[in-house]
């Protein structure tokens, strides 16, 4: 084998020239640099909040959510210039900054995150039947082994956080990640989290949304808020629900008996029977009364799937409120289901952009994080979509949308040589790399305003 010369170029090249869109974006598509500077008066020397925030997002654009990620790129001349930097903070400044500001930023990087989608005209897709899916769900963030604050036992057994998320359209764009304590009952706090979430839905949207959660939040509380903003906004965007019942006490074997007198069964198979049917209730909460509809389906089984009879029959319970009232039950149900492609989103943030172990010992760094990921995940997820479902896409089994690690390893890892002409800077990508036109394509339309 013929031996290679290891030696340095003189070159300035960068293996990251992805950034140059994620730069544009933050700079041309939000107002966070503006709104960033009005956060605190700085000293004339100091690295402007706006570098802070962008330094630490480009970060998570990377899969690299841990503060010392950003030493290396303090020598990068590309990094300061596909951000549009004054200067790259070190370690402890952006440590210290996002510490000292966390609140204040938080406030502005959650406005960026919706901004950046209603700017660039995100494409949103609805369901078959029109009504755009809002999933919203808790998902528990293993901080094992730390001493982080807020740090508790969460409900999968292990110690950590517990933060809720919000999903709007078939993409999967992400409205809100809100962090909560590991012990945090999931339903506390979220009437307030639908409030905000349906209103950024609003901004983004005037399909009929769907708001979809699971049985930990079965509350009136939480139908109370949707139907206010139904009641509100009938005429531009109507707000429906499934909500999983939670049967808490229920008698399973007294749903059986009530299926018995009130609904036909079906036998899908020797040794199992189905039963599905709706149930009709009147509640009050505050000053309003709610009619509710709530789609039952109950399961005997008698023979389990492997053919052994049972001695004691085994009843499934299982129950959706919904005000799809036009909706019969099997398709409830099956709307339900696809609320399930929420965890592949979950698993993005966790895994593809690492943020599963949160960088921080505060509790508000840590929501600070979260907002930042927010923006960082909304943006590679409007690259994967515009960028790699077309025709001239590299060549990969077809999809609805890319993984954000996809998204990483198409066009955020991509090497080129930065070239100074005269005022003017060109980002040479290699000669025959596949993503030239697709890159060049989401660059343009980025820079527009």
């Amino acid at each position: 084998m013929r031996r290679l010369i290891i030696t340095e170029s003189e070159a300035d090249l960068t293996s990251f020239a992805g950034l140059g869109l994620i730069g544009m974006a933050l700079n041309q598509q939000t107002n966070m640099v503006a709104d960033a500077a009005a956060v605190s008066p700085l000293r004339a020397d100091a690295i402007p909040h706006a570098d802070i925030l962008s330094s630490y997002i480009a970060l998570l654009c990377l899969g690299k959510s841990d503060f010392e990620a950003i030493t290396p790129f303090r020598e990068d001349a590309y990094f300061g210039e596909a951000l549009n930097l004054a200067g790259v903070p070190s370690e402890g400044t952006l440590r210290q900054r996002m510490d000292a500001h966390a609140g204040a930023y938080r406030s502005l990087v959650e406005t960026a995150a919706i901004d950046m989608l209603r700017r660039t005209e995100a494409e949103l897709t609805p369901l078959d039947n029109g009504l755009m899916p809002l999933d919203c769900d808790v998902t528990p963030f293993d901080n094992s082994d730390s001493k982080k604050e807020g740090v508790s036992r969460t409900y999968k057994g292990t110690d950590g956080y517990a933060p809720m998320a919000a999903y709007l359209g078939q993409e999967g764009y992400c409205l809100e990640l809100e962090l909560r304590e590991g012990s945090q009952h999931c339903q506390k706090g979220t009437p307030a989290f639908l409030d905000r979430v349906l209103e950024k839905a609003r901004r983004l949207t005037r399909a009929p949304l769907l708001v979809r959660l699971d049985g930990g939040n079965d509350a009136l509380e939480n139908i109370a808020v949707i139907e206010a903003h139904h009641e509100a906004n009938d005429a531009k965007t109507p707000v429906h629900y499934i909500i999983k019942w939670n049967p808490r006490r229920e008698s399973p074997e007294d749903w059986r008996d009530y299926a018995d007198a009130h609904a036909e069964w079906s036998t899908p198979r020797p040794g199992k029977r189905v039963a599905l049917f709706d149930v009709r209730e009147t509640r009050t909460h505050g000053d309003h009364t709610y009619p509710l509809r709530r789609v039952m389906r109950v399961i005997e089984r008698t023979i389990d799937k492997h053919g052994q009879h049972l001695l004691v029959p085994q009843i499934e319970i299982e129950g959706w409120w919904t005000s799809l009232a036009w909706c019969d039950a099997e398709t409830v149900i099956a709307l339900y289901a696809d609320h399930g492609t929420s965890e592949q989103f979950h698993s993005e943030f966790k895994t593809d952009l690492d943020i599963e172990r949160l960088p921080s010992g505060k509790f508000a760094t840590n929501a600070l994080v979260l907002a930042c990921a927010v923006l960082a995940y909304n943006i590679l997820r409007w690259i994967g979509q515009n960028g790699l479902l077309g025709a001239d896409a590299p060549p990969r089994h077809p999809a609805k949308r890319r993984r954000l690690r996809t998204v990483m390893q198409e066009l955020m890892y991509l090497a080129a040589r930065l070239i100074r002409t005269g005022r003017r800077l060109k980002l040479a990508l290699a000669y025959g790399c596949p993503v030239v036109s697709i890159f060049q394509r989401l660059y343009a339309r980025l820079a527009c305003t």
